[in-house]
């Protein structure tokens, strides 16, 4: 048991004994008493010490002291006597912070560690880098709050990004600075303190996209026969500003041609190019631009009409009065293309066009055959987003009759191509849909949205099946293989077949479109979401936006809208009772732009 009135520690604090009993009673700094256990303390001097008031900093040869005890065991007194010439409750608590500071000093009040000079060498430095660091990250701190980062910033700021990029779930310096561990408020900071531009797009890289086209070197086009279709106008009909022109159609008396970018004739199936193909799923095509899943050369030598004359892989068919295709053709082909854009090919239309008013007709059996067997259109509100030297361009999308034509016709080739594949047993993705789960079909664009939802998403399978939204009872994806890496694989195939070459076998098509899909899906996500972000910045930057909502359903008290200008979905709250069709003005609440989220309230 100490004495009473003697000095001990407790804990890290000193305490003086005031009772003794079966516990101690010791009296703390700040006035108040505590009943510990003996072991839970342990005596420093013996007293006596009237009130801890009296312990204070004192005088001494502290750093004589170590220099002379470097290296030896000592104990508190000897410590304390060596240092102050005296041994005082005061001198006795002065020595034990030196120990309890632990650079010269270590141990307990018995059993005391002089460290040697070279330890004491490396804890001095280390404490101080520790302060440096300290201090640092105090300054750091103060500038992210004040919104002022300094260059030497950039790279601590990494770990911000990491998680605005969703590569990571914490960050140190989000937490410090009060935000909630999130993407969105990851991105909110990283604007804030102006480290990413306030219209900074994230969503490709969190959704793990590569950025950048692929550098791999593009072989030249290979010696082979084509048959020779440049006597034919073969039409590229694309959106203003399209890049990537991969298919055409041709009229040939009663002949249909659609000719497709000839891909695989560059890359075959054990290239590098193949590869990047498959790892990148698809092209990405953002408001900013395009990210392509094939370097730039191959669109520049085989899209169609970027040359005088292109190389085509051409499905030349003839439809029956039923809608049925016949005298089904697959041929390597020159052909020479002129690119036009939907609007100007709607306009040859109505002005009577020969070629496009011949494709048109003879292209009625089949979109009557596709209806007949349950196509549905969805003519939803569809617009382009482009970015244009930092400003955000919305442009809504007619339904052209140059669309249906065009779609038409590549339905027809990937119909045509399926049933190829089918016919001469090679194996390839065919693209599958189950029918609706009810549903009818739809005339107003309430009935449309609710339309949309009884559709199971299109599923790539090696078994051929109908596919019920459009109409078809055998399908595969065979007119895009410059942007979409399914296509491009049909193309290997029925390559490998023309050439009289084993094409891979169905494990290792299998194998093949799954990986790619999985890319693909990240591809798409990222296209949606980086539509989403840049209509959001349109919003932002044009805080007076107004325009018309169409009600199209309900959830949770909330009227559901279509904003047919913005091709945007939003929730709303109304005093009034709404219908659905029920045309509303609306004007823009608030935008978030980190969080994707935008609210409008209703007008008048």
């Amino acid at each position: 048991m100490p004495p009473l009135d003697s000095l001990v520690l407790y804990k890290v604090r000193p305490a003086r004994v005031v009772s003794l009993g079966e516990k101690v009673e010791i009296e703390l700094d700040g006035g108040q008493n505590k009943r510990v256990r003996p072991k839970d303390i342990e005596l420093l001097h013996p007293g006596p010490l009237r009130n801890l008031s009296e312990l204070v900093p004192q005088e001494g040869e502290l750093s004589e002291a170590w220099e002379l005890l470097e290296g030896a065991e000592t104990t508190l007194k000897d410590l304390t006597e060596l240092a102050f010439d005296a041994f005082t409750p005061a001198t006795a608590w002065a020595a034990w912070q030196l120990v309890a500071e632990g650079v010269t000093f270590s141990g307990t009040p018995a059993s005391i560690q002089a460290r040697t000079r070279d330890v004491v060498e490396r804890e001095r430095a280390e404490r101080a880098a520790k302060e440096a660091a300290e201090r640092d990250w105090k300054a750091f701190l103060e500038r992210m709050q004040a919104a002022r980062p300094a260059p030497e910033d950039v790279d601590r700021l990494g770990e911000v990004e990491r998680l605005a990029l969703a590569r990571s779930e914490h960050s140190r310096i989000l937490e410090a600075l009060g935000y909630q561990q999130t993407p969105g408020n990851a991105h909110r900071a990283l604007v804030k303190v102006g480290h990413w531009d306030r219209s900074y797009n994230p969503h490709p890289l969190r959704c793990g996209i590569t950025l950048g086209d692929p550098d791999l070197q593009v072989p030249e086009l290979p010696e082979e026969a084509r048959l020779d279709l440049t006597h034919l106008t073969a039409y590229a009909i694309d959106d203003e500003g399209s890049e990537d022109p991969d298919d055409a159609l041709a009229l040939d008396g009663d002949l249909i041609w659609v000719h497709v970018a000839d891909v695989a004739a560059l890359v075959s199936h054990q290239s590098d190019l193949e590869r990047e193909a498959r790892a990148r799923g698809a092209n990405l095509y953002l408001p900013e631009g395009i990210i392509n899943m094939l370097p730039s050369r191959v669109t520049e030598r085989l899209g169609l009409g970027l040359q005088a004359i292109s190389p085509a892989l051409s499905f030349g068919l003839r439809c029956t009065p039923d809608g049925d295709l016949a005298d089904i053709q697959l041929r390597r082909t020159w052909i020479r293309v002129e690119r036009l854009t939907y609007a100007t090919a709607d306009e040859r239309l109505t002005a009577a066009d020969p070629a496009l008013r011949g494709l048109a007709a003879l292209m009625e059996g089949f979109q009557r055959r596709r209806k007949a067997n349950g196509a549905t259109r969805l003519d939803l509100p569809e617009v382009s987003v482009r970015v244009r030297a930092g400003e955000v361009q919305i442009r809504p999308l007619p339904r052209l009759r140059s669309r249906d034509l065009v779609t038409d016709a590549m339905l027809m080739a990937g119909e045509a191509a399926a049933r190829l594949c089918l016919e001469h047993a090679i194996p390839i993705p065919f693209a599958t849909q189950v029918p609706p789960d009810g549903g009818e079909e739809a005339s107003d664009l309430a009935a449309m949205y609710a339309r949309r939802r009884c559709f199971k998403p299109t599923k790539l399978s090696l078994t051929p099946d109908v596919h019920a939204s459009l109409g078809l009872p055998l399908y595969t994806r065979a007119t895009s293989p410059l942007r979409r890496y399914s296509d491009l694989l049909v193309h290997q195939q029925l390559r490998a077949w023309l050439d009289g070459r084993e094409p891979l076998d169905q494990q290792q098509v299998l194998e093949r479109v799954g990986e790619a899909d999985v890319a693909s899906v990240a591809v798409r996500r990222g296209e949606r979401m980086s539509n989403q972000h840049w209509k959001l910045v349109f919003l932002r930057d044009n805080p007076g936006w107004k325009g018309e909502g169409v009600v199209v359903g309900f959830d949770d008290r909330k009227a559901v809208i279509l904003i047919p200008e913005l091709a945007m979905e939003a929730r709303i709250r109304s005093r009034e009772e709404l219908a659905l069709n029920q045309r509303l003005r609306v004007a823009v609440n608030e935008v978030d732009v980190p969080d994707l989220t935008a609210s409008f309230r209703i007008l008048g």
